[in-house]
């Protein structure tokens, strides 16, 4: 690595560590280097916190060296009034001569502003170290802003054989069959606790009675969103209005204490108008973990950006088919006996 990517590098690290509480904001990293040496670090804590650029400034001890030191920031200072003050402004109040960004920002707000705001000011600014690391970093942020709609990862379970599920009437005592191992099961929740959004379809409420927290993880609840056409009984667990939750329908617009009855125009594709509706919501991304006609419906219209496919070490012989993704996974890890499939929609 060079030395840029390298100061580029631990900023993308410190940035990382906001991703549980930063949403919908970008997780952003910052460093400040004076001859050599890093003088000042920050990273974006919290939703409506101090950007990482105040932070790594405010760590910087002797505020003089800031007119003699280059600056790394994975994403394009903010010109912008939001929760706070432009970042843009408060590099040239400090006169620091050189920016060193990771990528353009994609918020329309934003993207292009910094950059020429801070080259006006007179600093040298450079754009594209480490970019690709940086994107893929926060890639709900980019999604959401650049294709209008949040992203999403398709999550299920399934065996070596390629089944989902049971045929009845053999599924009676359904906890006696997890397809993965408990720290797979862990793992789900966390993969919860990093999105905004779990989805599921109604025969999933209705034949496991998720609770669709993150109880084996720390971590903020995602919203539960569902869609229904027709009335099912409200004694399951995603009807308990103990978290935020969304069902969408065709019948009825309703609101409770946490839960919302979100009515759909029956003329239009349901899974379109549902993501229309998470854009207008300012929710970034979503795990949508079944059923399997839910899981299907998505790939078929193309409307993924990820799966996640985990593969039990056991074999069910007949029973509910696995969706088949058409690519190859671009990663498989491990997990004692059983694997993660990673998979990347890369149209």
């Amino acid at each position: 690595m060079t030395t840029y990517e390298i100061y580029m590098q631990r900023a993308l690290e410190l940035a990382q560590q906001g991703q549980l509480h930063v949403a919908p904001n970008p997780m952003v990293g910052c460093v400040i280097v004076h001859k050599n040496t890093i003088i000042g670090e920050g990273y974006h804590t919290a939703y409506g916190n101090p950007h990482a650029e105040v932070n790594a400034i405010n760590n910087v001890k002797n505020k003089e060296l800031l007119s003699e030191s280059a600056l790394y920031v994975t994403l394009e200072p903010c010109t912008h009034h939001g929760k706070t003050p432009p970042c843009a402004d408060l590099l040239m109040s400090y006169n620091i001569p050189k920016i060193y960004i990771a990528a353009l920002d994609s918020n329309p707000k934003v993207s292009g502003k910094g950059m020429q705001k801070l080259k006006d000011a007179g600093a040298y600014v450079a754009v594209g170290i480490l970019e690709d690391e940086a994107i893929e970093l926060n890639k709900r942020f980019f999604c959401f802003h650049q294709k209008k709609r949040p992203y999403i990862i398709l999550k299920w379970a399934q065996t070596l054989d390629g089944y989902m599920d049971k045929n009845p009437p053999n599924c009676q005592n359904r906890e006696n069959y997890w397809i993965t191992n408990a720290a797979l099961r862990f793992k789900v929740h966390q993969w919860r606790a990093e999105e905004s959004a779990v989805f599921v379809g109604a025969n999933t409420i209705l034949h496991d009675n998720p609770q669709l927290n993150v109880r084996y993880y720390s971590g903020k609840n995602p919203v539960r969103m569902t869609l229904i056409n027709k009335e099912i009984e409200q004694s399951f667990h995603f009807f308990d209005d103990t978290q935020s939750t969304v069902v969408f329908n065709f019948e009825r617009e309703e609101k409770t204490r946490n839960t919302h009855f979100c009515k759909l125009n029956k003329e239009k594709n349901p899974e379109e108008t549902i993501l229309q509706h998470l854009y207008e919501m300012d929710i970034q991304s979503v795990l949508i973990e079944g059923g399997r006609h839910t899981l299907q419906r998505f790939l078929d219209f193309n409307l993924w950006d990820e799966a996640r496919v985990l593969v039990g070490n056991q074999c069910f012989g007949s029973g509910l088919s696995a969706p088949v993704i058409p690519c190859e996974p671009v990663k498989i890890d491990n997990m004692n006996i059983d694997k993660i499939l990673w998979y990347k929609n890369r149209e």
